[in-house]
């Protein structure tokens, strides 16, 4: 398999920004709470993702007609009132995602099918998240549907170094590019890459090489990042169409079920257990799946304490964000069902998982 090899003397360019912009990262203000026994404080990142179910806005400007759909003269009827409160509900959820270690909500969040960068930023400015001073990473793909995908992140937190994007050129038609963002998170060089696979239309064995060749171009880009920086953290999210147990993601990727044996180049998934409970993201025909997924390096699971560690998992699978009547009871409340409109969330739940670090205490 030809390896895709990103710009060096770009990434190389980044590594040394990032290093002068650690100190930079200590005064914005970090995740830092309680004291370990040792006497060092322990700092806590969330990242998360979220498919945002076709966000489209209401003004038909796709010359292909790829958003006829969503307009006020189309099936869908998506006038303003739809769209506001679409933005409102995806705005509130987000806002829902913080903990008493991450009291600002995630550090990262990837998004998928977006129509445009114009409805990240009106979900972002909001009022449950405006103070946050959100900001986005957005590229327009050659999608069939017009849907995109992008990253939110909190400059508190990360700061973008460099951006690529990615063409999957394996399959026949057109879908969306894979994003990689390299940053700083409080000081550390990380990358992550955004992903929507191809979807399982036509059955899911019919439809797998589509998701295979996704995945090895994720394999392309990782292996080229460690060719550059071979420490940097790489996490692989998305709504991956494939379960964590699929050829792409435990073949291709070779995303373990366990966290020990996992190389430093190799990859962990805690999804994997996770569904073996029973817990998903999208249901269909009463059967649980779990798409929507956040894969780690092993670089981020075996890593000495001073740098960051995955430590959890979690599905958001909110109670506001369920259905409570009717055959789909437990599951995602989605925007449309049967061409009705509910005024959900999403058909997607949202997952989250979060890193952690030790630090010594400054003196005093």
């Amino acid at each position: 398999m030809q390896r895709f090899i990103l710009p060096e003397f770009i990434l190389m360019r980044q590594f040394t920004i990032s290093l002068l912009l650690a100190a930079v990262a200590c005064l914005l203000g970090s995740p830092t709470v309680g004291a370990a026994d040792n006497g060092r404080r322990v700092q806590v990142a969330g990242i998360a993702f979220y498919n945002f179910e076709n966000l489209f806005d209401t003004i038909p400007n796709n010359a292909e007609g790829r958003d006829e759909e969503f307009t006020p003269a189309g099936q869908r009827q998506w006038d303003g009132r739809k769209y506001r409160q679409k933005i409102h509900n995806l705005a509130y959820a987000i806002s829902q995602f913080k903990t008493p270690t991450t009291p600002y909500g995630p550090a990262l969040l990837g998004v998928s099918e977006i129509e445009n960068r114009s409805v990240m930023e009106d979900v972002i400015n909001q009022p449950e998240l405006r103070d946050l001073n959100l900001r986005i990473v957005h590229h327009d793909s050659p999608d069939a549907r017009g849907v995109d995908v992008g990253l939110i992140y909190n400059p508190r937190y990360f700061r973008v170094h460099n951006v690529t994007n990615h063409r999957l050129n394996a399959v026949p038609f057109r879908t969306r590019d894979q994003m990689c963002v390299v940053g700083s998170l409080l000081g550390q060089q990380i990358a992550v890459i955004v992903n929507h696979w191809p979807s399982r239309i036509g059955g899911q064995e019919q439809s797998e090489p589509n998701r295979v060749a996704a995945a090895e171009l994720c394999m392309q880009i990782a292996d080229s990042l460690w060719r550059v920086n071979p420490q940097m953290g790489v996490i692989i999210m998305g709504d991956l169409n494939d379960d964590p147990m699929d050829r792409s993601c435990a073949k291709v990727i070779g995303a373990g079920k366990d966290k020990e044996g996992v190389g430093e180049h190799g990859f962990y998934n805690p999804w994997w257990r996770i569904l073996d409970r029973g817990i998903g993201t999208l249901a269909y025909k009463s059967s649980w799946n779990l798409f929507d997924q956040i894969i780690v390096s092993g670089n981020l699971v075996n890593a000495p304490d001073n740098r960051w560690n995955f430590f959890e998992a979690r599905v958001l699978n909110f109670d506001f964000l369920k259905d409570t009547e009717g055959n789909r009871q437990g599951y995602p409340r989605r925007t449309f069902s049967a061409g009705s409109f509910l005024g959900g969330y999403s058909d997607h739940f949202p997952t989250e998982i979060f890193l952690r670090r030790y630090v010594e205490n400054r003196a005093r």
